[in-house]
């Protein structure tokens, strides 16, 4: 019996398993929301590679000798028609992604199997739900093509005996006969096995009760000075004893190594990055925190969690918005002590066009001329629009911020 080329059998069973692949993964993506953010990156590369695996199949096609047809009729007409369904559903799938990817108003980067960078098309973003409905009718055609395309070949092979299916195996060989379709199972079984596993859901109050702690904090303070007047009264005379200061409090200037990082939960997971480039404008006494004035400015564009997708998407209008809002700052006019090196500043944070109040803590180390400043902050993402889109649905509702920097007073 006449086969097929070598290299035709290779990439024909290759597609076929990428393709059981590629069904697997991606009934599962839009249930996933930000947790499937690497499965999205895989199907994408998969896809790619099933598109150049087709184009390669399509020379090979016309390039080496293929048997002849076993039938004629309507049969061999529908036969010859599912194989051109295949092909056409083949190259546009992919096609159809890369557009939906390309046109997507947040656009997030593609590194083909996290190695070769993916252009997007030069498309308009009115065409996106063109290219999203087609992609998705184009998934279920290729699931029913795929089907037929299976019984046809059982239907020679085993009702008809022809053994037609021997002319895509390299040899008659029944290991083969098994192992080469049981290829398809195998995909099928791995696009399964690297979906995340299911993710209990958060409890709702648990995000209220980390913005009401902020509050009842203020709260409690504030019912302690009602309370307690004779120690307020105390606080007050420590406070008087207290020389004043002599001048202007000193400014200090910031030295290279400091690090501004962030960390906010992702679907049972952690995501942390940093700000690669900032500046700090700070004048303080530690010994009088009244008056400090502190201004912070954040270049934005130089944030990254150390993955290139992630980082992709981190300057587009679903987070941080860099195109309007390249920096965000925070001033802070005044501070308070907490405790021995320990203090508190409340100011104001504007981040994506957006200002809002915002505290954060922070402790002074060190003595003379050179200080070392370590801080947090908690900051809800959410009243400035960080993380507004589909991607965004498993992050948790509040970002942790630390800071940890020397700082050396001016002369």
């Amino acid at each position: 019996m006449q086969r097929y080329s070598r290299v035709a059998i290779f990439l024909h069973w290759a597609i076929a398993a990428l393709l059981a692949f590629q069904i697997a993964v991606g009934w599962a993506l839009e249930d996933l929301g930000s947790h499937g953010f690497f499965l999205y990156q895989w199907h994408k590369s998969v896809g790619m590679l099933i598109l150049a695996l087709t184009i390669a199949r399509i020379a090979v096609r016309y390039w080496k000798p293929r048997p002849a047809k076993l039938e004629g009729g309507w049969q061999g007409a529908l036969a010859s028609a599912v194989h051109v369904g295949l092909y056409a559903f083949m190259l546009g799938a992919p096609l159809t992604g890369w557009a939906l990817v390309s046109t997507a108003k947040v656009k997030v980067p593609t590194l083909l199997f996290g190695v070769l960078p993916l252009p997007h098309l030069p498309l308009p973003a009115a065409s996106h739900a063109l290219a999203e409905n087609g992609h998705g009718l184009l998934a279920w055609i290729g699931i029913a093509l795929f089907l037929l395309h299976v019984a046809g070949a059982l239907r020679h092979h085993v009702m008809m005996g022809d053994g037609l299916i021997w002319r895509m195996i390299p040899g008659r060989s029944p290991v083969l006969l098994v192992g080469l379709p049981a290829l398809i199972a195998i995909g099928f079984l791995a696009g399964r096995a690297i979906l995340p596993a299911p993710q209990a859901a958060t409890p709702a109050p648990v995000a209220v009760e980390a913005d009401n702690a902020v509050e009842e904090e203020s709260n409690v303070a504030e019912a302690i000075n009602v309370a307690a007047p004779a120690d307020n009264a105390a606080a007050n005379e420590t406070q008087a004893a207290v020389k004043e200061p002599a001048g202007p409090p000193p400014a200090w200037t910031v030295q290279p190594g400091g690090r501004i990082g962030f960390s906010v939960g992702n679907d049972g997971d952690t995501i942390s990055g940093s700000f690669a480039k900032w500046t700090a404008a700070i004048v303080m006494d530690p010994d009088h925190p009244d008056s400090a004035d502190i201004k912070v400015t954040i270049d934005m564009a130089s944030a990254s969690v150390g993955d290139a997708y992630k980082d992709g998407m981190l300057p587009g209008d679903e987070f941080f918005g860099v195109a309007a809002h390249p920096t965000a700052t925070f001033i802070a006019k005044g501070a308070e002590a907490t405790g021995p090196g320990s203090y508190r500043a409340r100011g104001t944070l504007t981040l994506k066009g957006v200002s809002k109040p915002q505290s954060i803590r922070f402790t002074l180390s060190g003595k003379d001329v050179t200080r070392k400043i370590a801080g947090s902050a908690t900051i809800a993402r959410a009243p400035f629009g960080v993380g507004n889109g589909d991607s965004s649905n498993g992050l948790a509702p509040q970002v942790a911020v630390t800071f940890a920097f020397t700082a050396k007073r001016k002369d």
